[in-house]
């Protein structure tokens, strides 16, 4: 059974589901059931869309990406949110590739899709703001759910797309069930279970990490469209929160913030904290508060909530990203395909029902990436005699000087635990005698100074010579993706 609201709205229909911080709009299940049902029945009746086909979105956070997975899970039609931080060019790729039927897009977007070569082409087109116009006043209040294949598609996701042209991740109706199993046993999740979601809904985190999970466990979600650091905080308070996720980035600026002295999180189990590993001094910033953080890793196309560092571990395994959650297989292998030993760096893979189908419309991508049902995840990860994974870092960060591999993870670990150093991303850079070299640039803490000499004797003392960055770079900040990932492609 993969209609949630609809099992929702009958064990808890008064119970409220989605709060929209900006609007203060509120939606019981029963209500989110309710139109999903309406609108379900509006597109295949009125639309005439069917399973499989497409409905792209461009919009912030808001219950109607609720209402549209509950649509999802009755037809079958797959839905692909789009990142509005994109260029017009970049959009209209992504509107190519996916083929949607229809387009909704909030009215503050309107240039980004309406302006695409692509637009024009498509059958059906819906300011966000009107959509309620076509379903809220149906009399039809039911719909038959149709039977849906779990490898199917709910929705695609876009990766990134650091090299070459972004790849649609398949995210099928199994592995969001999955997603959801491996992260309750791993998590606390229940129908008392409150979190505040300001990741964007285009990024798997935004959708996956708890959203899901917790409308298919009957929780409660405060949706936000944008970050900010003292509403959070105050959120975090008002709305009893129990769990929340961010990247380090988002948890550091909370930390900063003037409210943070003040704030009180009685309810708060802990942080869910992926995308970069976060360093010791925040975590430890964060238990003065009384709230632990559990450190996890994921990927759009797997999961995405793989591996958890139980918070009790985060000092101890410090740099960890924990060991698998129950339903995730591992191994780790050498470029010979060979399993390594413990303590042995190698490339991760990962097996199990929450692995993607495939890239859409990609197949070279997808046997590239999945061999014998092993997703090729392209981190180099070790794994201790405990169980314990640490990424090492992407295979494709690697750089070679004097004939060694340099991974820049290694280096960035040891410099972020200089008190002068907030921030930090190493590359490799062409050099006439070594072939590559690292460059490290760096963020400084407030009112901080650090010299080039200093840094390198920093290094010296806990790295490889052949490891030490030759340049550093000082920055006001490191450029960032919407996930708060470090984009490496725009440091040189």
């Amino acid at each position: 059974m993969q209609d949630w609201l609809s099992k929702w709205a009958v064990y808890r229909p008064n119970f409220i589901a989605i709060k929209e911080y900006e609007t203060g709009k509120t939606f019981t299940y029963s209500e989110l059931n309710t139109a999903a049902n309406q609108l379900a029945n509006v597109l295949t009746t009125y639309y005439g869309l069917r399973s499989t086909d497409r409905i792209a979105i461009v919009a912030e956070n808001c219950a109607e990406y609720v209402i549209l997975l509950g649509v999802a899970q009755k037809t079958g039609i797959i839905i692909v949110p789009l990142n509005y931080r994109l260029a017009v060019g970049e959009i209209d790729y992504l509107l190519t590739n996916a083929a949607p039927k229809m387009v909704i897009w909030e009215a503050k977007f309107t240039h980004l899709v309406t302006k695409t070569p692509y637009f024009d082409t498509i059958k059906h087109q819906i300011q966000l703001e009107n959509l309620g116009d076509f379903y809220k006043n149906q009399p039809q209040k039911t719909f038959q759910a149709v039977d849906i294949d779990e490898n199917q598609a709910a929705f695609i996701l876009y990766t990134s797309g650091t090299t070459g042209f972004p790849k649609g991740a398949i995210y099928s109706h199994k592995m969001l069930f999955w997603n959801s199993v491996n992260t309750a046993i791993s998590l606390v999740i229940n129908t008392e279970s409150r979190t505040i979601n300001c990741m964007p809904p285009f990024h798997t985190g935004g959708l996956n990490v708890l959203l899901t999970p917790f409308l298919h466990h009957g929780g409660f979600v405060c949706l936000m469209k944008q970050f900010d650091a003292e509403a959070t905080l105050k959120l975090l308070e008002s709305e009893a929160v129990t769990l929340f996720m961010g990247v380090p980035t988002i948890l550091k600026m909370m930390a900063d913030e003037a409210y943070f002295a003040k704030a009180k999180f009685p309810k708060l189990y802990y942080l869910i904290v992926g995308g970069e590993p976060m360093p010791i001094p925040l975590i430890e910033k964060w238990a003065l508060k009384n709230v632990p953080v559990r450190q996890g890793y994921g990927m759009t196309e797997v999961g995405p909530n793989l591996t958890s560092l139980h918070q009790d571990d985060a000092i101890l395994k410090k740099g960890s990203i924990g060991r698998a959650n129950f339903y995730v297989q591992t191994k780790v292998i050498n470029e010979k395909g060979e399993e390594v030993a413990p303590n042995e760096s190698g490339e991760l893979l990962l097996k199990g029902p929450m692995v993607t189908p495939g890239y859409w419309q990609n197949e070279a991508a997808t046997q590239k990436a999945i061999k014998d049902g092993w997703f090729y995840t392209g981190d180099r990860v070790l794994q201790d005699e405990a169980g314990y994974f640490y990424v090492v870092d992407r295979i494709k960060n690697m750089f070679i000087s004097g004939g060694e591999n340099v991974y820049p993870a290694e280096i960035e670990r040891i410099l972020i635990t200089h008190e002068a150093i907030a921030e930090v991303a190493v590359i490799g850079v062409k050099d006439e005698k070594w072939g590559e070299v690292g460059k490290a640039f760096i963020v400084l803490n407030d009112l901080q100074k650090i010299d080039l000499e200093e840094i390198r004797l920093f290094c010296f003392q806990k790295l490889s010579k052949f490891k030490i960055p030759k340049y550093v770079e000082i920055l006001k900040e490191l450029p960032k993706n919407a996930s708060g990932k470090i984009e490496r492609k725009f440091l040189n």
